[in-house]
This record gives structure tokens, C-alpha cells and sequence, in this order.
């Protein structure tokens, strides 16, 4: 019988990947875990849980008896995810953080020194899982829909996933936590982290505001009436609704109990004049869009799929959406929905899917008025 492979896991301090290594020790691998510290502006912060988590690791790494390596990637991180999420803010869009720190961080940097340590794959406690047909990669769904994290790893390609395991996949939540309270993990009961990791618990718009220059601008309803005013567009998010600081706009006249106090969202943001537009009513019109546009598309298979019917979200945790696609070239591509889609969000990715096949995908554009 010949060796099982060296596999090197990204433990993060919770319970998936956690479970994830002692899968993979079960399995028989020689298994080495990996701690990646991506940030590290402000870790005495109370928002900051990095120290916990590492702490929380090691003593996983300890009671499944196998080593741990801290490794710090903040320098990394911070060229290629942190500079591009500002980036996108400033330009008014909404980036997603987590696409870019698997694409560039967890993928890449983590995969490469992973290597150097003569793994032949990596894993992650990610729910999804990779297939293999006819020497070809396929990202597939995680088996929990309601834990299924392949929107965020669409931009993997066949190198990364030809070396990547997922074992947590193949598994629901319940029974992830079950096995980590059976085998006595120290953190078999500790809470799904939530967020973007170097923001936390912490309120959003206190983060940006260190970086982003708060530039306050006219608030305006879709008749073009300035209702309040905004703290800079960089904060606000299309379909946002909370913290517009906006109450109801009373019509001379109106009755009262009127529609005058539905909620107010978000629906545009216009940079070049530094307006916030805001509509009533979730199901308001400038709400749906029945088409977009998408660039900087990254493929699984290495090419785009064929022109046709396929599923798409436009967002984590949302249904596939049924849609068209018309693939373009140079990166993009352009989808049309039969049903409106809600509050689609330029920065966002856009990723499609044939089933429980994810195939990629890549990131709206600027949604047309």
C-alpha cells in the first residue's frame, strides 16, 4: 500500500475546517495544519477575533495530534484584497471580499506555500465539493444548499482545483458539528464567523470611514425631491434600507395610513452628480432588472460555457435564478432573466451555475438606468 499524500489545511479556528482535518487524518493523510493570519491593522481591536481563532486552532491541532504553522499573508493581503475592496468602494460599487481573498490569498498564496512544504493538495473547511471527469475539474455545489459556499470560489481554475480538497462538502452542518462534539473538539459549539473578516462585528461604515474620504451629498426620491442627506456614496449598498436616516415624505393632503411610510431602499447611486436615488417599496421598479452585464469573467473549464439557459446568483444566499447567457469576449458576458431580479448590484459577482455544477462566473457592471 503506498503512502497517502501530504495534505495541508487552512484551520481557521472553526469548526468546518476543524473537522475538515480530522476527516482527512481518518482517511489516512498525513495532514499539517496551516494558520493564515491575513490581517493586522488593529488586532488588539476588540473587533479583531484573529488572536482567539489562532488560539482555538492550536487547540484543535492538538487534541487531532498534528502539527500547526502560523503563517502570515497581511502583506498579501492587503495589495491584492484590501486595496481592490477600496477601490471598488470609491468608484461606488460593492466588491465582494471573500471571491477575491479565496482567488488570490487561499488559492494562491496559501496554495503556493502549501507546496513548499511538499503538500501534493490543500483543504479547507469550504462546503463544496470538486469532481473529477474525463481529466477535467469540476466545482461542485457543497451537499448543504443552505451552507453551499461555491459563489465564493467561481473564480478557481483547473491548477487550484486539481489540488484542493473539500471534504466538509460532502457532509450537512448538523453532521460537521456532530462529528466535532464526538471526537471532543474544543470548538465543536463555537459560532459561524459572519462578515468580511477584517471588519468583524464591527459597524460597517465606522470601518470605512478610516480609509474613504466622506464626501456628503442630496438624497432624492425618484421625482427628484432632495429628501435628507447621505454621508458619502461609498456607504450605501443598492437595495440597502436601514440607516438612511429618512422618514416618511408626507403629500400635502395625503390621507393618513397611506403609502407614505413604506421603507425607503436604495436604487441608484450617481457619482458623477454625488446623488443618492432612493425608492419606496421593495418591489418598486427601479428595484428589477431584467438583464446585466458582467466583466472580468473567470471559467472553471478554462473557457466560457456555451451560449444558452443556465442558473445564476447575483448574490450568496439567493436561489439559482433561471437566466440566459450571451458570452462576449474579452471577459464578458451578459445574462437576461425571464423573472426581475432584485436589486442587482454593480461590484457584486455574478455566477452561474448547469445544475449543481458551478462554472464560474464574473463581476457586474454598471447597471443600466
Amino acid at each position: 500500500m503506498g503512502r497517502k499524500p501530504r495534505v495541508v489545511v487552512g484551520l481557521s479556528g472553526g469548526v468546518d475546517s476543524a473537522v475538515t482535518a480530522h476527516l482527512l487524518k481518518q482517511q489516512g493523510h498525513e495532514v499539517i495544519a496551516i494558520f493564515m493570519k491575513n490581517w493586522e491593522d488593529d488586532d488588539d481591536d476588540a473587533y479583531c477575533s484573529s488572536r482567539q481563532d489562532f488560539i482555538d486552532a492550536t487547540s484543535v491541532a492538538d487534541v487531532l495530534g498534528i502539527e500547526i504553522e502560523h503563517v502570515n499573508f497581511a502583506a498579501e493581503y492587503k495589495d491584492r484584497v484590501f486595496a481592490e475592496f477600496l477601490r471598488e468602494y470609491q468608484a461606488g460599487r460593492t466588491p465582494n471580499p471573500d471571491v477575491l481573498c479565496n482567488a488570490e490569498i487561499k488559492f494562491k498564496a496559501f496554495l503556493d506555500h502549501a507546496m513548499r512544504l511538499g503538500a501534493e493538495k490543500i483543504a479547507t473547511g469550504h462546503y463544496a465539493r470538486v469532481r473529477e471527469r474525463e481529466g477535467r475539474f469540476e466545482l461542485l455545489k457543497g451537499l448543504d444548499e443552505t451552507k453551499d459556499q461555491s459563489y465564493f470560489l467561481h473564480r478557481l481554475n483547473q491548477a487550484q482545483l486539481s489540488r484542493t480538497l473539500f471534504p466538509v462538502g460532502e457532509l450537512r452542518k448538523s453532521e460537521v458539528r456532530r462529528i466535532a462534539t464526538e471526537i471532543g473538539l474544543p470548538n465543536a459549539k463555537k459560532k459561524d464567523s459572519t462578515g468580511i473578516c477584517f471588519i468583524g462585528e464591527r459597524p460597517f461604515r465606522d470601518f470605512l470611514n478610516r480609509y474613504i474620504r466622506k464626501e456628503p451629498g442630496p438624497i432624492r426620491d425618484e421625482r427628484g425631491r432632495v429628501i435628507g442627506q447621505h454621508h458619502g456614496l461609498s456607504f450605501y449598498t443598492l437595495g440597502q434600507r436601514q440607516g438612511l436616516g429618512i422618514g416618511g415624505v408626507k403629500e400635502k393632503g395625503a390621507q393618513r395610513g397611506g403609502g407614505e411610510h413604506a421603507p425607503w431602499f436604495v436604487a441608484r447611486k450617481d457619482m458623477a452628480s454625488n446623488t443618492l436615488w432612493v425608492v419606496q417599496g421593495h418591489d418598486h421598479p427601479w428595484l428589477q432588472s431584467l438583464a446585466l452585464d458582467a466583466q472580468d469573467a473567470s471559467w472553471v473549464a478554462g473557457t466560457a460555457p456555451a451560449a444558452g439557459a443556465y442558473g445564476a446568483k447575483t448574490r450568496y444566499r439567493q436561489q439559482d435564478a433561471a437566466c440566459a447567457l450571451a458570452a462576449g469576449a474579452n471577459g464578458h458576458f451578459h445574462l437576461d432573466f425571464p423573472q426581475p431580479q432584485w436589486a442587482v448590484t454593480p461590484g457584486q459577482s455574478a455566477v452561474l451555475y448547469d445544475g449543481e455544477v458551478c462554472l464560474g462566473g464574473g463581476v457586474i457592471g454598471a447597471m443600466p438606468a
